[in-house]
C-alpha cells in the first residue's frame, strides 16, 4: 500500500481528491468536502459520509444530481458528530438538508447528534438509513439489523436527482426510504484488507477459503467456504437477496455487481454474466445494470451483489445525469487546484481555571490517558478479534489531542472533562467518539464541585445518555458491562473513597465477564461466536477509567 505515514494517510488522499476534481472543497476544520459553489436558493442538500476507505463512495459522488457534501472519518470509522453538524450548516441554503446514513452504530448515533444540534440552528434535517446487508438480518429482529453496504450509492444517486429536480425534503425522504427498503446486499471475500500501516490482515483467511457474508470495515463474514467457482459464488450470494426481497417472476431490479478494492474489471464482468444467467433463470428482470468497484473496503479482493427492485420513477431519476465525477460514463472536467497539505477534526483550546483546580481530578484522568495511550496495541488487537481492529487507532485519535502536562498541572477539573470531551467527539469518531463524548460530556457538566455526589450524578447521567444513545444494556457485551455495575457501587456508597474502590471493582468483573459474552451491539455482534473468549475493549477501557480513579483519591 502506498503510504506516507498511517496517521495522515486520509488526509493526503483526501488532498489528491480535491486537487484532481473541478468542483470539490475541502473543509479541514472540523473535516468535510462540499461542493464548490453553494446549491440554489430552496433547494434540498444531500449529505453522506461514513469511514474512509471505501471510496469513491462517498466523496467521489458530490456533485449536480446527487450529494452536495460528505463527511469522511477516519478509515472504517464514521465521521464525528460535529463534522456532521459543521458540514450540514455548509450546504444548508433552505431546502432542509437529508443525511444519508450506514446502519453502523457509530454512523447513526454522529449523524443523529448532529441533526439535534441542527434543530437548535433552526436548520430542517431528516435521514434516510440503509440497511441492506442481508448476511447480518435475525429472523428475531434483536440486535443492530442490517448493515448498511453497497444499495448506499443506489439511494444517493435517486435522491440526488429527485433533489436536484427540487422535489421537497419529504418527498425525497420518502423517496430514499422506498429504495432503501427495497434493497439487499451480500458480499464475499477472497483475501482480507489491510489497513494503512498495519502488519497483517484484518482477519485471517487460510488458503483455498473465501467468506460469505463479508461486511466493508473488514469484518469476518457470516459462513467460511471452500473456495468455488463464480457460478455457484453469484447463486450464494444472490439467492438469500431474492428471499429477503421476495422477488417474484417478472419484477424488475437494478443489478449492481460491486467491487471490494482489489477486483480486477474482467473478475466483476465475469460476476455479472453469472448474475444476468441467475436472474434470468428465476425469471426476474434486470432493468439497469451497475458493474464498478464504487463501495469497497481498501483493498480487500471480492465483490457484493446489490439487487434493488424498481418501478418508473425510480428508474427516471437513475436515469438523470450528474456530474459526479466517480460514476459511471461521468468524467470530471474543468481545472483543479493542489491544496495544503492538513489534517481533519476541530481544534480544542481548554480555558485555564487555576481557581477550581482540583489534584484528584488532574492525576485520575492524566494517569488513564497515559493508560489507554500505552494500552493502544492491545486494545486494537482485541477489537481485531472480536470487531474490525479500529477501537486502539480511535482511542489514541482522541487521547493524543490532549495535553497532559497541562491536565496534571492547569486545568479545572470541569475543563479537564470538557478537554476529554471535546477530543472524542471532535477527533474519534465511529460509535466509541460518541460514546466516550457524551460519556465525558456529563462529567464536564456535573463536577462543579468533586465529591461523591457529584461523581456519581455523573456516572448515572453518562450511562444514561449511553443507553439511550446505543441502546445497549448489561450483557450486550460493551462498555456498559463495566460501567452499570461501577455506577451502582458508587449509589450504594457512603464515602467517596469507598465508592471510588468498590466501582473500581465492579467495573474491572463487568469487563471480565464480557470474555464469555456473545455481543448483541457494536460491530462484535457481525462476527458472532468469533467474538467469544475475547474481553470487550471499550469496557476494558472504563475498567481502566475507574482503577485510575481509585489510584488517583
Amino acid at each position: 500500500m502506498f503510504v506516507n505515514s498511517a496517521s495522515t494517510f486520509v488526509a493526503d488522499a483526501l488532498r489528491g481528491l480535491v486537487a484532481s476534481s473541478a468542483d470539490i472543497a475541502w473543509h479541514a476544520d472540523p473535516g468535510f468536502l462540499t461542493r464548490r459553489e453553494p446549491l440554489p436558493a430552496g433547494r434540498v442538500a444531500l449529505l453522506s459520509g461514513g469511514g474512509s476507505g471505501h471510496e469513491p463512495m462517498h466523496a467521489g459522488f458530490i456533485g449536480a444530481g446527487m450529494l452536495a457534501g460528505v463527511c469522511p472519518g477516519l478509515v472504517f470509522t464514521s465521521p464525528n458528530a460535529l463534522q456532521v453538524h459543521e458540514a450540514s450548516k455548509a450546504v444548508s441554503v433552505g431546502g432542509g438538508v437529508l443525511h444519508i446514513v450506514k446502519n453502523y452504530t457509530g454512523d447513526v448515533m454522529n449523524f443523529r447528534i448532529a441533526r439535534e444540534l441542527l434543530q437548535e440552528d433552526g436548520i430542517e434535517a431528516d435521514f434516510v438509513l440503509v440497511d441492506d446487508d442481508v448476511a447480518t438480518e435475525r429472523a428475531d429482529g434483536d440486535g443492530p439489523g442490517r448493515r448498511g453496504t453497497a444499495a448506499t450509492v443506489v439511494v444517493e444517486k435517486v435522491c440526488g436527482a429527485a433533489a436536484e429536480r427540487g422535489d421537497s425534503l419529504a418527498s425525497i425522504v420518502e423517496l430514499g426510504r422506498r429504495v432503501a427498503g427495497n434493497a439487499r446486499s451480500m458480499a464475499v471475500a477472497l483475501h482480507p484488507p489491510t489497513l494503512p500501516g498495519a502488519d497483517e490482515q484484518s482477519f485471517d483467511l487460510p488458503d483455498g477459503e473465501i467468506e460469505l457474508g463479508i461486511g466493508i470495515h473488514g469484518e469476518r463474514g457470516a459462513r467460511r467456504v471452500p473456495t468455488m467457482p463464480a457460478q455457484e459464488i453469484v447463486a450464494a450470494l444472490t439467492q438469500p437477496v431474492i428471499d429477503s426481497l421476495n422477488l417474484k417472476r417478472g419484477e424488475r431490479v437494478i443489478a449492481f455487481v460491486n467491487g471490494l478494492g482489489a477486483t480486477h474489471p474482467m473478475e466483476l464482468q465475469l460476476l455479472y454474466g453469472e448474475l444476468t444467467e441467475f436472474l434470468s433463470d428465476k425469471g426476474i428482470e434486470i432493468a439497469r445494470p451497475l458493474v464498478g468497484s464504487l463501495v469497497t473496503a481498501l483493498n480487500m479482493g471480492g465483490a457484493s451483489i446489490t439487487l434493488v427492485r424498481v418501478d418508473e420513477e425510480i428508474l427516471r431519476l437513475w436515469d438523470a445525469p450528474t456530474d459526479a465525477p466517480a460514476w459511471p460514463n461521468v468524467t470530471a472536467m474543468g481545472d483543479s487546484v493542489l491544496g495544503e497539505r492538513s489534517g481533519f477534526g476541530p481544534s480544542f483550546t481548554p480555558t485555564e481555571n487555576n481557581s477550581a483546580r482540583d489534584a484528584f481530578v488532574s492525576e485520575w484522568v492524566a494517569s488513564w490517558v497515559e493508560r489507554v495511550l500505552a494500552g493502544e496495541s492491545a486494545l486494537t488487537d482485541l477489537d481485531r478479534r472480536a470487531g474490525d481492529g479500529d477501537f486502539g487507532t480511535n482511542m489514541v485519535a482522541a487521547l493524543e489531542q490532549l495535553d497532559v502536562a497541562s491536565v496534571r498541572e492547569t486545568y479545572s477539573a470541569q475543563t479537564i472533562f470538557e478537554a476529554v470531551s471535546e477530543a472524542y467527539l471532535g477527533h474519534a469518531g465511529g460509535t466509541s467518539g460518541a460514546l466516550f463524548g457524551i460519556w465525558f460530556r456529563q462529567f464536564y457538566r456535573s463536577l462543579a464541585t468533586v465529591d461523591l455526589a457529584s461523581i456519581t450524578s455523573a456516572a448515572r447521567g453518562g450511562l444514561d445518555s449511553i443507553t439511550d444513545l446505543g441502546g445497549a444494556r448489561v450483557g450486550d457485551k460493551t462498555m456498559v458491562d463495566a460501567i452499570a455495575p461501577a455506577v451502582e457501587a458508587l449509589e450504594a456508597a457512603s464515602d467517596l473513597g469507598d465508592g471510588l474502590r468498590a466501582a473500581a471493582q465492579a467495573a474491572e468483573e463487568g469487563a471480565r465477564s464480557t470474555q464469555d459474552m456473545l455481543a448483541n451491539r457494536g460491530r462484535a455482534s457481525y462476527v458472532g461466536d468469533a467474538a467469544r473468549g475475547v474481553i470487550d475493549p471499550g469496557a476494558l477501557v472504563m475498567a481502566w477509567f475507574f482503577s485510575a480513579a481509585e489510584g488517583s483519591l
